[in-house]
């Protein structure tokens, strides 16, 4: 399998396919190609949260404001899991996520071992196009890992080990006396507000205050009336704010990037 992920829409997407499909066979999964675009930070969390309920898989991500500069290509190889895309910081955080599902052969003797994550740069043969390396570097590549196989990949040709790759990690909430100064991590498309809160805060907690208002903590959006403000725990584990049948962006008047005081009485 190659999942495919990307900020592309249509129709960029099915050149990658083709440019798969002329090389191997895998089973071709789109993950999405709407995350916002160029941005790397959204990408990344949102695959973060996807990509651990895939079973081993190749997985091109091609988010990738960069383009044509001297940014590198990535390969990360986690357990049976491969990464491939550009080197901007999109691949560690999901990378590191796949890493928490990999069985841990040191546990059971009390040695801690690393994240079992390898990064290896690619050398790709020169692109057609500047502008479109997702079809002329990254589908290529992810192919050749495929046809590879992940757990030989350090015997594929143009991949060289490297330790110098672009990190990205998301910022911790700041603790204030009542609760917490966090941050809007992404806006899904229904408006929702994902924070960096993490949602066992909430406990059994029935109102909490966002930049001061008092809003109600449910279970589920349904649990409020079509219109309510809500806080509650999204799927990703993160403290959210929304509203039933509305959008949360738009009633709480913030964006990604922006602060939010999340405190409880």
């Amino acid at each position: 399998m190659i999942t495919l992920a990307s900020d592309f829409g249509t129709p960029y997407p099915a050149a990658m396919k083709g440019a798969i499909l002329g090389r191997c066979d895998a089973r071709l999964v789109d993950v999405s190609h709407d995350f916002p675009r160029q941005n790397v930070r959204a990408a990344a969390f949102w695959l973060a949260k996807i990509l651990p309920e895939f079973p081993p898989a190749v997985h091109l991500v091609v988010v990738d404001p960069g383009v044509g500069t001297d940014r590198a290509a990535l390969v990360v190889r986690v357990g049976e899991h491969a990464l491939v895309g550009p080197d901007n910081g999109v691949l560690l955080p999901p990378a590191r996520a796949l890493a928490e599902t990999v069985p841990d052969a040191a546990a059971a003797s009390g040695t801690p071992r690393d994240p079992p994550i390898d990064t290896y740069e690619l050398d790709p043969d020169r692109p057609r196009s500047s502008t479109f390396h997702g079809r002329d570097v990254f589908a290529p590549g992810a192919a050749a890992v495929h046809e590879m196989g992940v757990e030989r990949l350090g015997e594929l040709d143009g991949l060289a080990p490297t330790d110098s790759v672009v990190d990205l990690e998301f910022p911790d909430p700041e603790r204030i006396n009542e609760g917490f100064l966090g941050e809007v991590l992404v806006v899904d498309g229904f408006g929702n507000v994902v924070t960096n809160v993490p949602g066992e805060v909430l406990g059994n907690r029935s109102v909490a205050r966002i930049d001061g208002e008092p809003v109600q903590i449910v279970r589920s959006y349904a649990h409020a009336e079509a219109g309510e403000a809500v806080v509650i725990v999204g799927s990703h584990g993160n403290v959210e704010c929304a509203v039933n049948r509305g959008r949360g962006d738009d009633r709480f008047g913030v964006e990604p990037g922006d602060a939010l005081r999340i405190e409880f009485s």
